[in-house]
Order: structure tokens, then sequence, then C-alpha cells
């Protein structure tokens, strides 16, 4: 799965134009970003014209009772998107990029309670999207709109398993992106999308325990973590 992941790449136009997110979007540099944060996306127009805007993560679909199920749907698996009633029709039209820099994993060690945190990236440190999807909610007491959306994942490629088996799905390349937006891209194209990015373009690093507070958003959750301490002598 993927529950946190980074945009602490600083908010200049660089970013703004790789994802042609325009200028009246809020965006902030983020360290630790969790669900029901609203979060950095492309998503379309009913012409199909690229925007960015600012969704909860969780997605919500339009014919849920209650907002909260959006925290057991921050993730679609690529292997049954098409099937989920959550996520299908999303599939059709309603896709998106969720501009990244990095995600985080946890991963259990023997004998220790605690789990290592990894941060995730490409190899070249670039930012990036994750393929998701998007959903419009009207169920609330206010009748306002709300804009929701979920990560798709994958299963990890051999730089991450054994970390954990599943991963984002990553976009290698604007190519992709642009892929996965179009509205007319045929629907096996879509699923040949939705695979692992290649080893050679992921690396991972070791953070300290910072990031495992999902409430804190500090730098510090990106910190290179640090050695294990030798065990003292055992004295007779």
């Amino acid at each position: 799965m993927c529950g946190r992941y980074s945009l602490a790449t600083p908010a200049g136009n660089d970013l703004r134009a790789r994802f042609g997110l325009g200028e009246a979007l809020e965006i902030r540099q983020r360290f630790n970003v969790a669900p029901g944060d609203g979060i950095v996306a492309v998503t379309t127009t009913k012409e199909g014209e690229p925007r960015g805007e600012l969704l909860r993560w969780g997605l919500v679909p339009f014919w849920a009772k209650e907002a909260k199920v959006g925290y057991k749907m921050i993730n679609a698996r690529a292997e049954t998107v098409a099937e989920k009633p959550a996520f299908r029709d999303a599939l059709e039209t309603r896709r998106c990029l969720i501009v990244a820099d990095g995600f985080y994993e946890w991963q259990k060690l023997g004998g220790r309670a605690r789990k290592q945190p990894w941060h995730v990236t490409r190899a070249d440190g670039a930012p990036f999207a994750f393929a998701g999807l998007w959903a419009v909610w009207r169920g609330g007491p206010d009748g306002e709109p709300l804009r929701s959306t979920t990560i798709i994942t994958t299963q990890a490629n051999a730089t991450l398993a054994d970390v954990h088996d599943r991963m984002p799905v990553m976009l290698p390349d604007q190519a992709a992106e642009e892929a996965w937006l179009d509205h007319g891209t045929p629907q096996q194209a879509l699923h040949e999308l939705l695979v692992p990015l290649p080893d050679a373009l992921t690396a991972r690093r070791a953070v300290g325990p910072a990031v495992s507070d999902a409430t804190y958003d500090g730098p510090d959750c990106l910190a290179d973590a640090e050695p294990e301490a030798e065990a003292e002598p055992t004295l007779f």
C-alpha cells in the first residue's frame, strides 16, 4: 500500500510548469503527507483539459453515505481497479496525477519491535506523478462538493520487494502521464501503465523515526536513519 508520501521539492515555477498546475493553486512543501490531507493533483475537465487542484486523499464515491469511508480507500489495486464499484467509473474518465517526490514504506525487521521506514524516490531524485483516480461527493450536510482521490498500487519491483510486496504506480515519464490523463486512451493501454517503476529508475534510503508520526510534517522526516548502536558487552 501507499499510506504516506512527500512533496518536499520547493514549490517554484519549475514544479508548476512541469505538471501544468497553474499559478492559482497553493503549493507548499510537504514532508509527510497523510490520508485525509489535501494533496496536489492534476485532474481534467469534461473536455479533457488538464487542471491543477487540491483533492482530499481518500476517495469518497458519489454513492457513499458518509465521507469517512475515504479513509478505507486511500489506495486502489491495479489488478482489480476496473472491477471494484468504488473505482471502475472513475477509471473511465476521472483519472488524475498526484504530484510527489517520494513515498514511505515500513519494513519489518526480525527481533525489532519498531519497523524501519524507507523513503523511496526516483533514482534521479526528480518529482513524479502517481497514477490516481478522483471522485466528487455531495452527501455532506452543507451540500458542498468534496473532491477526493486514491493512489493506485501495483506489485513491488525487485528494489522494494524485501520491504513490502506492494508499491504505488509511479508513472515513468511525461508521455505516460499524458496517456493516463487522456480520455481517449484505450483500457488496455491504461492497464499497461499500471506496472512497477523499473528498478533502474528506483532508489530507496532508510530514514529516521520522525515520519512514523502521521501528524508530524517537519523536514526531519527525511533525515537519514541513525546507524544501529552496537550492543553493550555483557558483564559476568
